[in-house]
């Protein structure tokens, strides 16, 4: 699978809601050739590099389909995407506008199950800071009983380092993520 890459400093999870500005001319026509074939673009986090200019990134990120565009009272426009299926970077190249074109590979989904018992207590914290998130959450597909879904946006959420929720985006360790996030609470 060939798509179009926007290497960002954030890791955006499947499920979960990615709002960017668009300014750069080169990601200007590839989120409109992204709306107008309905097809989506890879979102990997920067390992050295910044957003403008030339970036190094992992090479496991997450599909993101365009779900809603406005343009912002600065002219630039702004969208939210939603994050798909986690990908694992094949080879990329450089188109002459700079934009980076990427072969990926689709990686399994963690296999999905019913949050245990002892975790419980984390879909009202959950859903309450969703809440108060506002608009980005709101309409989200809320799946407070799948561990997955709870560990990704538990994730996306707290306030941990950039690296830390890259390593949980390339691990299927649910357990292990669920239990970070319990002591993250209690700490």
């Amino acid at each position: 699978m060939n798509v179009p890459l926007f290497p960002l400093n954030a890791v955006l999870f499947p499920g979960g809601p990615l709002p960017l500005r668009i300014f750069e001319p080169r990601y200007l026509d590839m989120i409109s050739r992204c709306m107008k074939h309905d097809a989506p673009f890879g979102v990997l986090l920067i390992r050295e590099g910044r957003e403008v200019g030339p970036a190094t990134t992992h090479t496991v990120g997450t599909l993101a389909t365009v779900t809603d565009w406005y343009q912002g009272s600065d002219g630039l426009l702004g969208i939210t995407a939603i994050g798909t299926e986690r990908f694992s970077l094949v080879d990329a190249e450089r188109e002459h506008d700079g934009l980076n074109v990427g072969n990926v590979e689709l990686l399994p989904p963690p296999p999905s199950f019913v949050l245990p018992d002892d975790y419980l207590a984390l879909p009202p914290i959950l859903e309450s800071v969703m809440n108060d998130l506002g608009r980005l959450y709101e309409d989200l597909d809320r799946r407070f009983d799948d561990a997955v879904w709870v560990a990704h946006r538990f994730v996306e959420i707290l306030p941990i380092g950039l690296e830390q929720k890259q390593l949980w985006l390339e691990s299927d360790d649910v357990p292990g993520c669920l239990k970070m996030i319990e002591e993250a609470l209690h700490s």
